[in-house]
Order: C-alpha cells, then structure tokens, then sequence
C-alpha cells in the first residue's frame, strides 16, 4: 500500500530496470537472512537478564502496536465495508461490530499460539537438535523466498492500461 501511495509501484509497473533491481536487491536480502540464520549457533537467548515486563505493559504495547499499525486500518477500511449494506442506518456501529468480532476472533487465535509456544517452550529451549533443525528450515524457507522472488516475472500491462 505504502509502495503505490509513493509511487514506487508505477515506477515498478513501468521500469523494467527498477522492478529487476528491487527484486535481485530483494532476493540478496533473503539469502543474507539465510546465511546469517544459518550461522547462529549455540541455545536460544531466552532474555533471562531482561527485566520482567508487567501484564499491563505487555497489553498496553500489544494495543499500541496495533492501533499505529497502518495495515490493520487499510484492512478494515478495504475488507469490512462489503459486509455492510450501502442502505444500513448505522453504518459505523455495523463496522465497529464487526472491526470487534473480528478483534476478539484475532484474539483467540493469537492466545492459542501462545499457549502453544508456551507449552513446547521447554522442549525446544532444552534440545539444541531442535533449534539446529528449527534454523535449518528457516533458512531453507528464505531460500525458498529468495529463488521464488528470483523467478519472479515482472507483470505486463495490458495494451492500452495505464499504469
């Protein structure tokens, strides 16, 4: 979003040049991420001399984050209107209703990864196999990213378009 606000998407869109430059600039920063993925060694830093951070704060930064976030609003505004009647006499209240079912379902699901985590957090922390094998396979999964942005075509207005 932020790219065609710019303007960067119509330079990309007509700039054979400058879509193949971002995309090979793209695909060295996937590799170098694998590289250096695949360089750490030794157990998790699990942040053990990192001061405890309140229940409070923790809700508070997850809040914030996500309010300043611009995606969750682009979404909202782009994804939630179809669901709302042009002819609806509340319209914003409809939104709301939706924005906070959508929020909580979010919510639910973002718990149960924690819980998750929380739960195999000792399996992992404790078995450097796993870790070795946990970094094997996100350096392959950038690998992965890096070759599919390499094979990348650069997309072909059709006759007449305007970019």
């Amino acid at each position: 979003m932020a790219a065609a606000i710019t303007g960067l998407a119509a330079l990309l869109h007509t700039s054979a040049v400058a879509f193949e430059t971002l995309k090979y600039l793209g695909v060295a920063y996937l590799l170098y991420m694998a590289w250096n993925t695949l360089k750490e060694s030794g157990s998790l830093n699990v942040g053990h001399d990192v001061a405890p951070r309140s229940v409070g704060k923790v809700i508070t930064s997850g809040i914030l984050i996500n309010i300043l976030n611009p995606k969750l609003s682009i979404f909202f505004f782009a994804f939630l209107p179809q669901f709302v009647s042009t002819t609806e006499p509340h319209a914003l209240s409809k939104m709301l209703e939706l924005s906070t079912v959508f929020m909580l379902l979010t919510f639910v699901v973002f718990a149960g990864y924690g819980i998750f985590a929380a739960s195999i957090r000792s399996h992992v922390v404790s078995r450097p196999m796993v870790l070795t094998w946990m970094r094997r396979t996100f350096a392959g999964a950038f690998v992965a990213l890096g070759a599919k942005l390499a094979l990348t075509d650069r997309p072909v207005a059709p006759v007449g378009a305007t970019p």
